[in-house]
């Protein structure tokens, strides 16, 4: 039996579509009449403290999201699998994000927006892509997938990760001993971490200052798509608006929804989208996770599974 605990989304029709592609296997919702020592599947989406109560014969967790952070803090999550989204659509999603405010901050889109508030013509020539270095952070599905998008356009690329990585045609660094040197000859920084105990906060004073400086035109930008556990929004402020960032492009947030009080809604080189970059479509993801059912049930290994030790 499969369970579905998920919130902000809707159960009901998420319920409906496996129905139909895992039956005639059974799948309820919270509420319904069943035995939880039955469920051996169950699908998450920040789930309440009761979701695992009285699961006794769980097997395997199904993670909506690609990122597990917030399930892993669950105070009584049972030690089984636990297996993460993956799939095309949702890195598309995440790649156009990213290609789409890095070729916005490439083309100087803040000058030229305060170029046109003040009514100014200023024939200013962005440098060729060649000349702009983006630093993408994570190198898990998500950061390869941007790099691959990101590489025709003619973008010098460099990453960073926590464990070393060879890509064609990219500059990788890993590690805290290549953290500094990474940082050093990025002009666009892009985030793609998963969060963890040692990824929190890195999008700080510390880590801005160590960007390169006096080749990007207006200073470097930041980009941050993954958690906003990520981020230290009061160093951002402070960076947006003494000259240490000449942008960010801010997806996710230390609280969702951004606070009306908080003052980044206020900057104007700070571009805010609602956790909007990427989505975890129903219809791909009720594909994926029937598979993933399936192969389990026919005693194939599970895909796509959490390192706990790791955080992703």
């Amino acid at each position: 039996m499969m369970l579905l605990h998920v919130t902000d989304v809707d159960e009901a029709s998420w319920a409906e579509s496996f129905r139909k592609t895992l039956a005639p296997y059974p799948v309820v919702r919270r509420g319904d009449d069943f035995d939880p020592a039955d469920v051996r599947y169950i699908f998450v989406w920040k789930p309440q403290a009761d979701a695992f109560d009285g699961l006794t014969g769980l097997e395997v967790i199904l993670s909506r999201g690609a990122g597990v952070d917030a399930l892993l803090q669950h105070p009584r999550l049972p030690d089984v699998p636990i297996v993460r989204f993956v799939d095309e659509d949702l890195s598309q999603r995440m790649s156009d994000y990213v290609v789409a405010h890095v070729t916005m901050h490439h083309r100087q889109y803040t000058r030229f927006h305060r170029d046109q508030q003040a009514r100014r013509w200023s024939q200013y020539y962005p440098p060729a892509a060649s000349e702009t270095t983006v630093g993408i952070m994570g190198m898990g599905v998500l950061g390869q997938d941007a790099v691959r998008r990101l590489k025709p356009l003619g973008f010098s690329l460099r990453s960073w990760s926590r464990t070393p990585k060879a890509i064609e045609g990219i500059e990788c660094f890993a590690g805290d001993e290549g953290f500094e040197p990474f940082l050093g000859g990025t002009d666009v920084l892009v985030n793609l971490l998963p969060l963890t105990p040692d990824t929190t906060g890195i999008l700080n004073t510390d880590t801005f200052s160590k960007l390169r400086r006096g080749h990007f035109e207006g200073g470097p930008v930041v980009i941050n798509a993954a958690r906003g556990g990520h981020q230290r929004e009061a160093d951002i402020v402070k960076a947006l608006t003494d000259g240490t960032l000449g942008a960010a492009s801010l997806d996710v947030f230390e609280t969702e929804p951004l606070p009306q009080s908080s003052p980044l809604w206020d900057i104007e080189n700070c571009y805010i989208t609602p956790h909007i970059a990427a989505i975890s479509d129903e219809k791909s993801g009720v594909r994926y996770f029937t598979d993933i059912v399936r192969e389990h049930q026919a005693g194939r290994p599970l895909i796509n599974v959490v390192d706990r030790s790791r955080g992703y």
